[in-house]
């Protein structure tokens, strides 16, 4: 590491270099269940440094296998995609300015926190749509890395959607522009003499090669981001090269980001919810195919675990809001305290329409109420609340967006170990689908909170656990296994939203098959033929590695 240190200092990195102690430990972590503590923490500046970066590691590797960069931002990715055993570039400390935005567009750099970047996006009308519910935490590079989608995601769709162009750092340490190519422009590129040339000559033999089967391999869900998305790359019809499909979603095993560009979409004047508190979940099939027929804007639940939760640490809500905004949340939670008279409901699910009018939320919202609450006692719906505004509806996304936090700062006698956290299956399956899955959690005792895009059928599934515990740890393996095999047996996909990272990387082979594996893995040779850039996640994921690097203190 010395090697490289001096390096760096040689070639003028003008950002900072930490190996204290203190550092590696902080960077040790992220949301995941994992451990692994670096030997080098960066802090680039500027793209010069990350180039410097990149080409030092290059450099060095034959010499120095061991060394790789891993980029990470918030550090709140749940796979363990932010965590490397040697050397960490922090894009927060430097990275974090908004270039441009207007009422259709954005320019900014991957460090900027999207609690920042809505801030000033919102001030043109506009919106990147495809935010986390940890949207309050997370960073704009976090999102174009997983590809991260969330409550908008069944009208809007997902990050992917929402790139035109990156700045990226390739392996051999030169930032370059991608953006979709016509079939003109990829030609002019193939025909480069330099790496890029061979790069892009190479990747789209590859992918026109294996065309038609990486078309079947595509998921056939509403989102995905499990391995890489070749499947999107090269559209024939239209003659496009989009290599930033490739790049969003690779949780940087490809390349590093310095810059992105966005399309943004326009701010709804209004918005409102239908919350159904539901005392079964036999007939969700059929209410889901109602909700859906009326086109709602997002469609989510979280089940009686996670209301018990925000009703049991009610006052960590007073912390994180404050005085003033506590006191209308508890006022606001009257109705609902009086709803649970009827008997706690296993799921709430949260209807939120959109409209120019308040007017207009209101008949949508009231149309769908009508038209489940004429089968209400079929339907086993408990009861109804008509948030019709968003200040009405504020109090139900909190709860839903905060779950996480509360279960990882605020139950301290077990851990959250998210390791089958965004499983995603079309949603006519749910009513299958759910109760075996329940049966799974019940089967290895997992007290485990459920939440998820009902719209999508995306559930983020967080067991408490005792890692410590070697008993406790050894529910990991066959646990995940049985719920793979039931995500895959209804044709769905092992992430929606968070990604392969250590915990389902190993896992791409069951999914994809052996040919499509191949694929992918030359992909990543081609981009990355070194391994410099965040090795261990997606396709060069491994069990053992993984599970031996699973936090036993906390």
């Amino acid at each position: 590491m010395e090697k490289l240190r001096k390096a760096l200092q040689d070639g003028g990195f003008e950002g900072d270099i930490d190996d204290t102690s203190v550092t590696l430990d902080v960077y040790s972590h992220d949301a995941s269940l994992f451990e692994i503590r670096p030997q080098l923490v960066l802090f680039p500046k500027h793209a010069q440094d990350v180039q410097l970066a990149v080409s030092s590691v290059a450099k060095l590797k034959k010499s120095h296998p061991e060394l790789s960069l891993t980029a990470r931002s918030a550090g709140t990715d749940m796979s363990g995609g932010a965590i490397n055993d040697s050397v960490i570039m922090d894009f927060t400390r430097y990275f974090n300015n908004v270039h441009t935005v207007t009422a259709t567009t954005a320019h900014t750099q991957p460090g900027v926190y999207f609690r920042d970047f809505d801030v000033a996006t919102k001030q043109h009308d506009a919106l990147l749509p495809s935010y986390p519910a940890s949207r309050d935490l997370c960073t704009i590079g976090g999102m174009v890395n997983n590809n991260s989608g969330g409550e908008k995601s069944l009208e809007f769709g997902k990050t992917e959607n929402y790139v035109t162009e990156l700045s990226v750092v390739f392996a051999d340490g030169v930032e370059r522009v991608v953006k979709p190519l016509s079939l003109k422009e990829l030609q002019a590129k193939v025909k480069q003499k330099d790496y890029e040339g061979k790069l892009y000559s190479h990747l789209y033999t590859l992918i026109e090669h294996n065309y038609d089967l990486l078309q079947q391999a595509k998921p056939k869900v509403s989102k995905n981001s499990t391995g890489y998305n070749l499947w999107d790359v090269w559209d024939r019809e239209k003659q496009v090269f989009d290599l930033t499909k490739l790049i969003v979603g690779a949780q940087g095993t490809l390349g590093f980001v310095t810059d992105v560009k966005f399309r943004l979409v326009k701010t709804r004047a209004h918005s409102g919810l239908l919350v159904m508190f539901l005392g079964d979940i036999g007939k969700l099939g059929e209410i889901i195919n109602v909700v859906l027929k009326h086109k709602p804007a997002t469609f989510e639940s979280f089940d009686d675990a996670t209301l018990w939760l925000s009703i049991k640490f009610m006052p960590y809500f007073l912390k994180m809001l404050g005085v003033k905004a506590f006191i209308k949340l508890l006022f606001g939670l009257i109705p609902d305290a009086l709803q649970l008279l009827h008997g706690i409901p296993k799921l709430v699910l949260m209807v939120e329409f959109n409209g120019e009018t308040e007017e207009e939320v209101r008949k949508r919202i009231k149309d769908l109420h009508h038209e489940l609450g004429l089968k209400r006692g079929y339907y086993e719906i408990n009861g109804f609340e008509d948030a019709d505004s968003e200040l009405k509806s504020e109090k139900f996304w909190i709860m839903r967006r905060q779950s996480f936090n509360i279960l990882r700062h605020k139950v301290h006698d077990k851990h959250t170990a998210p390791f089958i956290d965004d499983l995603i299956v079309n949603p006519e399956h749910l009513p299958e689908f759910l109760p075996r899955l329940r049966e799974i959690i019940k089967k290895y005792k997992l007290f485990a909170t459920v939440a998820g895009h009902m719209g999508d059928g995306n559930f983020h599934i967080i067991p408490l656990m005792k890692l410590e515990d070697k008993a406790e740890r050894d529910k990991l393996l066959p646990a995940m296994q049985e719920v793979n095999n039931l995500v895959l047996k209804y044709h769905g996909s092992l992430s929606g939203e968070h990604n392969d990272g250590l915990i389902r990387g190993p896992w791409l082979e069951t999914m994809y098959g052996t040919e499509v594996m191949k694929v992918f893995r030359q992909a990543k040779h081609i981009m990355d033929p070194d391994n410099i850039c965040n090795p261990h996640k997606k396709v060069t994921a491994d069990w053992d590695y993984s599970y031996q690097h699973i936090r036993d203190h906390f």
